[in-house]
């Protein structure tokens, strides 16, 4: 990028998605549904999907995973009526059985889960999906292939793959084209600069960015030392420990004078620096409240400098965030490559 001014990529100006073409901040839906303790009212969660929809969002991520199909059946109730207006995007190959999540990429799974989602979204076809974990016990090509299969038939249009490495998704890409390639990118989450940003550009893949916010601890309201409710996935994450979070806490009030330096809030800084990786990054910052969204999504029509964006990749990074993103029993499920920490 260049020094100066940098106009943020604005509402209209939209990015390649596998056939698609989507504004570069969509909406990650799981946390209305899943993981981050106990989700919010029926009521609520359709008002936040409902003014995502008026607010100009049109790329909708959900998955099987989510409240064990409780996100599908949401998203479904309230977005089937405008399914020409969205992209709705899903995944499989991980589950929930008997209430405990399952990585599970066999052929004959992935179709049963991809018909029980068609179902539960009320829809024809799934636009864009997603092998949600790749599963070490199933060549990655037999995956794909299965979900290939699907294409065919006619009941998902585009592929993708979630939380893989850029060795991984050139195998899959080798099996049919990937639209496709979610992982977890943020301030404080670089893996994809390990080599998936750079192999999906190469390959004309989109690296879509899931928890761009860094799981809320890059918004207005961080979460609390030791208040996070029962069942908060944040809760096993030594990010938020007691041992490392304090020095990440030191980290984020360091970015909050850079962004109050550039009259911009914390979680628009943080947004504009993930779509400013380049041209083929669309994030998808997930949230429960309406203030929250419209000010996310307002990070597409702001303009951020250069040396902003630079000063606060200075200040957190792979270098200097403390912890690792998850526990070692999660990544070993997770084919990414890794990054290193401070602590």
């Amino acid at each position: 990028m260049t020094a100066g001014k940098t106009s943020g990529p604005g509402r209209r100006v939209l990015r390649r998605l596998g056939p698609f073409e989507v504004p570069a901040i969509g909406l990650g839906c799981m946390n209305v549904s899943h993981a981050y303790g106990v989700p919010p009212t029926p009521e609520a969660a359709e008002h936040l999907l409902r003014t995502a929809l008026d607010e100009g969002v049109t790329l909708f991520d959900t998955a099987a995973l989510y409240g064990f199909g409780a996100n599908e059946e949401l998203l479904g109730r309230v977005l089937a009526g405008d399914r020409d207006r969205i992209v709705l995007a899903s995944k499989c190959g991980m589950t929930g059985v008997d209430g405990r999540r399952v990585i599970d990429g066999r052929p004959e799974t992935i179709r049963r889960t991809a018909d029980r989602a068609l179902t539960r979204m009320r829809v024809d076809v799934i636009d864009l999906y997603y092998l949600h974990r790749v599963d070490r016990r199933v060549p990655v090509e037999e995956s794909v292939g299965a979900m290939a299969e699907l294409v065919e038939a006619g009941k998902v249009r585009a592929l993708g793959l979630s939380e893989a490495s850029a060795g991984t998704l050139r195998r899959a890409y080798a099996v049919h084209p990937i639209a496709a390639l979610q992982n977890e990118y943020s301030l404080w989450s670089r893996n994809p600069e390990q080599g998936t940003l750079a192999a999906a550009r190469e390959l004309g893949v989109a690296l879509v960015a899931f928890s761009p916010l860094a799981r809320g601890f890059l918004t207005s309201v961080p979460p609390e030392a030791g208040s996070l409710p029962d069942g908060d996935i944040r809760g096993g994450m030594p990010r938020f420990d007691a041992r490392h979070y304090p020095a990440n806490l030191a980290l984020r009030s360091e970015l909050a004078q850079i962004a109050e330096g550039a009259g911009l809030t914390l979680a628009q800084l943080a947004l504009a620096w993930v779509v400013s990786r380049g041209p083929h990054v669309i994030a998808i910052p997930g949230t429960r409240s309406v203030t929250h969204l419209r000010e996310n999504l307002s990070a597409l029509d702001v303009d951020v400098s250069d040396e902003a964006l630079d000063a606060a990749g200075r200040v957190l990074n792979a270098s200097t965030v403390h912890g690792a993103r998850y526990n070692e029993a999660t990544l070993a499920e997770i084919d990414t490559e890794r990054c290193g920490h401070a602590g």
